[in-house]
């Protein structure tokens, strides 16, 4: 008998070993998933009007001779949020090349434009320094106040209502053009041309249930929301009236913006104007 119930005791311990090892096995619904899954848009490198920085928070192009990010891509899912707060530690980016010029939170003082974020502070709250390196000036441009906090917010505001949804996105934001409205009046540069004021700013969102192989399980019917505002105080506060077409944003800006997404798929998903919710 005590030789029968060692046995039993030894298949328990052997069954749980499996069951535990098959547990680790199994990935969680969601996850830090690569930044650059949708792909590079501007086949960015080491130019100095198209130099790529990949940060664990999010990655970009950047523009010396602009003093901004042409765009900035991310990856946001229930594994990015947590309680760290705001930092608002805005500061220079030491990890551009010596030979490029840093732009400093003082370069926007007194400019009637904000420091606005690409990937946004509030995507970024894991921890202290990811909610830190959101605050890096390759992540800002210059943006009217009015589109910055209304209607900016309110689209940042969506995608994270998005997320509480059970879905996990991809982001690229961006900006083009030369030329903005700001709380003192139209202005193409600040500190004597080192930044360039964009005049349109534009955001593609990819919207997945959590899961894994994200590229793959992209399909004709994923949603894409793509928007393009003008970078002004008059902007409408609903982000719902600047919907456009991925086509048309990658014709102003030269970019490719699904480039990981199989070619058939992109032409259908690109084509299309969204027509989901909006708050």
């Amino acid at each position: 008998m005590l030789n029968q119930l060692r046995k039993w005791a030894s298949l328990s311990l052997l069954c749980l070993a499996l069951v535990s090892c098959s547990d680790e096995e199994v990935k969680p619904a969601s996850s830090q998933d690569n930044n650059l899954a949708m792909g590079n848009p501007s086949n960015a490198g080491t130019g100095f009007d198209n130099f790529l920085i990949e940060k664990p928070q999010y990655a970009l192009s950047y523009s010396n001779y602009r003093g901004t990010p042409n765009w900035v891509s991310w990856h946001l899912s229930p594994d990015w949020m947590g309680n760290a707060s705001r930092q608002d530690d805005f500061r220079g980016d030491n990890t551009l090349p010596a030979s490029f010029q840093r732009v400093i939170p003082s370069d926007y003082t007194n400019s009637g434009f904000d420091r606005g974020h690409n990937c946004p502070s509030a995507d970024r709250t894991r921890t202290e320094d990811d909610n830190s390196a959101t605050f890096l000036m390759t992540n800002m441009i210059p943006q009217a106040p009015d589109n910055n906090q209304e209607t900016w917010a309110n689209l940042e505001n969506y995608s994270r209502k998005l997320v509480d949804q059970g879905n996990e996105l991809y982001i690229i934001m961006g900006s083009y053009g030369k030329g903005g409205t700001g709380s003192n009046g139209f202005k193409e540069t600040l500190a004597d041309g080192k930044v360039t004021v964009p005049n349109r700013i534009w955001k593609v969102i990819v919207v997945l249930p959590q899961g894994h192989d994200d590229v793959g399980r992209i399909t004709t019917n994923t949603r894409i929301i793509a928007v393009d505002t003008p970078n002004s105080v008059t902007v409408n506060p609903d982000w719902g009236g600047y919907r456009t077409t991925v086509d048309a944003i990658e014709k102003k800006t030269g970019h490719d913006i699904l480039s990981s997404v199989p070619a058939a798929i992109q032409d259908v998903l690109e084509a299309q104007v969204d027509k989901g919710p909006t708050s």
